[in-house]
């Protein structure tokens, strides 16, 4: 086990995240919410340490602290980024193996869109790539039912309000008639297609194809690979903005 200090034990919100259960972050939520026990006992206390030999059950299930493991996945059209679906669609943990549906998605993608998604049992990783102070960028090309008013750009750079809060883009590259290129940071749901939407345009076709440094041309529509250190490191660290001599050649991806 982890340890943070020389008494040992390791912080419990760290301990949980390191069982796959979520981000550090979300564990606290669980924590204060009473669903975590240390050898039959709830605890609600952030600063609660778990030593060698406790007992840690959360929401009833016993936990172990598993080996750290992040698969790269292509999402394909029709599937959904949940592990349960009361309507019985397809879901990725249906294309994926069963032996990775305890992994945790970071960031989904809707029903129809496709691209990359990242899956891990690490709380550090999904902390990282979901809390806005880190601002890893996302990328996704987006096929529009028309051609796009450039004069449009600007307002999907200065964004739209919604319940959820302030949606917008942190840059937005034109790349065809149809076809657009947007980077964001933030993830509110069906955030591009409601940005899109506000501007009387429907996006017919979203792919998300880079997430920080990441990118993966030769993963096909439901494959995965399992993520290495190099990859890893690529996840979580944004690329320097391109030059307009690099543009170009990133019109040639999409398909």
């Amino acid at each position: 086990m982890a340890r943070d200090s020389a008494d040992g034990g390791v912080r419990l919100n760290k301990f949980l995240a390191q069982c796959g259960v979520g981000s550090r972050r979300g564990c606290e939520e669980y924590i204060t919410k009473g669903l975590v026990e240390i050898n039959g006992q709830i605890v609600t206390s952030l600063g609660t340490k778990v030593q060698p030999g406790d007992h840690v059950r959360f929401d009833g299930k016993l936990l172990r602290q598993e080996n750290e493991l992040t698969l790269l996945f292509h999402k394909p059209d029709d599937c959904l980024c949940t592990k349960n679906d009361p309507q019985g669609r397809r879901t990725i943990y249906d294309v994926l193996p069963a032996k990775f549906s305890k992994l945790n998605y970071i960031g989904r993608l809707d029903y129809h869109s496709t691209g990359l998604i990242l899956l891990t049992n690490s709380g550090e990783l999904n902390e990282k790539l979901t809390h806005p102070r880190y601002h890893v960028e996302k990328e996704y090309h987006v096929q529009l039912d028309r051609a796009f008013d450039p004069e449009l750009a600007t307002k999907l750079l200065e964004g739209f309000r919604f319940e959820e809060g302030h949606a917008k883009a942190d840059r937005v590259e034109i790349v065809a008639r149809k076809r657009v290129n947007l980077v964001l940071t933030q993830g509110y749901n069906r955030q591009i297609r409601r940005m899109f939407n506000k501007l009387d345009y429907k996006v017919k076709t979203l792919e998300r194809f880079r997430i920080g440094s990441l990118v993966d041309y030769d993963l096909d529509e439901g494959k995965y690979r399992v993520v290495d250190s190099r990859m890893m490191a690529a996840a979580t660290t944004n690329p320097p903005p391109p030059t307009e001599e690099q543009r170009p050649n990133r019109r040639k991806r999409h398909r």
